[in-house]
């Protein structure tokens, strides 16, 4: 078997390949093979044998019927010569080495012993009844005439049955190719090698066995040398015993221990579910906390800062403007003699009503501690004083300069009123034991209808001097404020017998 690169002569002159002949395979290196040399293979052949018939003329043809267990195909001599077409094999260092010693002797025929089933291959339709021969693989019984090849096909059919039984029997798929044929023989060569080296290594240890010496006991020894192997046979089955029922033992508490831990993670795993999910909820919790605990430091920032802060203070801003005083951007008091400084009543009455409200509600805070004896009735623009005789007089204008009597025992009353508050925020002083620098003390002294040194009467007075004189009063008025709110958180009053508490200035 060639490649096809390589193939020559299959059946015609011209040197082309054959159609119609079958293709092989290398079974290793998968490529095509192809049956070439059909003609010079022709040659080889005997005379009588290219000349007879096919079925009887053939030298060498297979000997054997249908029924025989032991097929033989006889090759004749010139056959048994080197194949055309294939390069010699060369030698292998596995090949058996023939003893020098041993004479060769040129064997006359060659046969080939193959199994029953092999034998069946050389069979024809015309064989079955135990007469017909058939040729050996790969010999051409015709002539080489391209109008008569059914003898080469035959052959080749044959060759491919040989090739299938052939690979049945080596566990090597057939066909191959020459070079991995020569791969596998040397793989082979190589494994038989090895198998006679182990056989020479048995030989040699069975050798030195042989001639090892050895005693031959006696009858009563092997009887106690039996007794004492039986001994520890029993000895043996006995611990194998306990060590079977340790093992039992062992394996019953294996299965314990795997019911336990298998309960031991499903329990270790809901203890970390619930784990997580407590460190949510206690997360969550310190977060809400912690915005709560934020919340009131901002609340505690805010009620000091309310603490400090006096409504009073801001309710009612007490100022000036040039000379004359002012109380939420009122003006309280006016100028003849100065051009367009013209302060109309509508502004005076408005003061006047804030200036009563602040003392008002300053004189409501400290009752029934304060001794209101003369009463402030504010009502916005058109306030009202009412003395210790419970006579009432308006504390608003216009009034005219020369005839407003009303008026200034109104305006005399709310300066008694201050001046008795005033007091009474000095006896609170001493009592809370205020040091004197500390308590209270009214910047302008104010001495029935003055204050100061101006009179707060209107009538028959300038409006210069009485305008100064009301500048005074809203200074003391400004100075009781102060007082007020550094001694009171200004809170409402719960009933008329509360008291409220007082905080020390410092």
């Amino acid at each position: 078997m060639k490649p096809p690169t390589a193939a020559a002569g299959g059946g015609g002159k011209g040197g082309a390949v054959d159609p119609s002949l079958p293709r092989f395979r290398c079974q290793e290196c998968r490529r095509a093979l192809v049956v070439v040399g059909v003609d010079s293979y022709a040659d080889r052949l005997p005379a009588h044998a290219a000349s007879g018939n096919h079925a009887s003329s053939v030298q060498g043809s297979v000997m054997g019927a249908s029924r025989l267990d032991n097929s033989y195909v006889v090759l004749s001599r010139q056959n048994r010569s080197q194949g055309p077409g294939i390069p010699p094999r060369p030698p292998s260092a596995a090949a058996p080495h023939t003893e020098p010693q041993q004479p060769t002797r040129a064997i006359e025929g060659s046969y080939i012993v193959l199994p029953p089933p092999a034998a069946s291959i050389y069979k024809t339709p015309a064989s079955e009844g135990g007469s017909a021969q058939l040729a050996p693989p790969g010999v051409n019984s015709s002539s080489p005439s391209p109008g008569n090849n059914s003898g080469f096909h035959s052959s080749v059919t044959v060759l491919k049955r040989a090739f299938e039984i052939a690979s049945s029997q080596t566990q090597v798929e057939q066909p191959l190719c020459l070079e991995c044929m020569r791969v596998l023989s040397d793989k082979m060569d190589k494994e038989i090698e090895d198998v006679n080296a182990d056989i020479k290594a048995y030989e040699t240890s069975l050798q030195r066995l042989e001639q090892e010496p050895y005693n031959i006991l006696s009858e009563t020894d092997f009887q106690k040398e039996k007794q004492k192997i039986e001994e520890e046979e029993k000895k043996l089955k006995a611990t194998i015993e306990e060590a079977e029922k340790l093992y039992s033992e062992v394996s019953s508490e294996m299965k314990d221990l795997e019911i336990k831990s298998k309960q031991f993670e499903e329990l270790e795993e809901r203890y970390w579910h619930e784990f997580n999910s407590f460190q949510f909820q206690l997360t969550s919790h310190q977060e809400e906390r912690d915005a709560v605990f934020a919340k009131i430091e901002v609340s505690q920032v805010h009620l000091e800062l309310l603490k400090r802060t006096n409504v009073l203070n801001d309710a009612f801003y007490i100022s000036h403007d040039g000379v004359i005083g002012t109380i939420n951007n009122f003006r309280l008091g006016r100028l003849s003699n100065v051009e367009n400084v013209q302060v109309e009543w509508d502004e005076i009455n408005a003061a006047w009503g804030q200036a009563a409200l602040l003392l008002h509600t300053m004189a409501q805070y400290f009752a029934p501690k304060f001794q209101y004896r003369i009463k402030i009735h504010p009502m916005g623009s058109y306030p009202r004083v009412t003395d210790i005789h419970n006579n009432t007089y308006e504390l608003f204008g216009p009034v005219n300069l020369f005839w407003s009597t009303r008026f200034d025992k109104a305006m005399t009353w709310f300066l008694t009123c201050l001046q008795e508050f005033a007091e009474f925020a000095i006896s609170m002083d001493k009592e809370n034991n205020v040091p004197p620098e500390k308590s209270l003390k009214l910047p302008y002294k104010i001495d029935g209808d003055k204050v100061g040194s101006h009179t707060i009467v209107l009538s028959f007075n300038k409006n210069e001097n009485w305008t100064k004189a009301l500048k005074y009063m809203l200074c003391n008025l400004k100075w009781v404020l102060y007082w007020f709110i550094g001694n009171t958180s200004f809170a409402p009053l719960s009933g008329p017998g509360h008291t409220q508490s007082l905080k020390n200035k410092s």
